[in-house]
């Protein structure tokens, strides 16, 4: 599937915790972590497990950088 988004990396399930409505995804992402809250529905349709490669599609309005 291609996708307008250009934010896309690369990474790993670490852990999905389902809850009644949410899920909540742990990634690994070039050896960081990241987190998605996604529905439930969602990913129970992906299917997630741990391990499961994956593309992060990240879509904002705002990013914020520190240093």
């Amino acid at each position: 599937m291609e996708l307008s988004a250009r934010n896309q990396l690369r990474g790993k399930v670490k852990t999905v915790k389902l809850g009644n409505v949410m899920a909540e995804v742990v990634l690994e992402v070039a050896g960081q972590e990241m987190v998605s809250v996604i529905s439930r529905g969602s990913a129970e349709r992906l299917a997630l497990k741990t391990g499961d490669a994956v593309t992060v599609v990240i879509k904002a309005t705002e990013v914020t950088i520190g240093k």
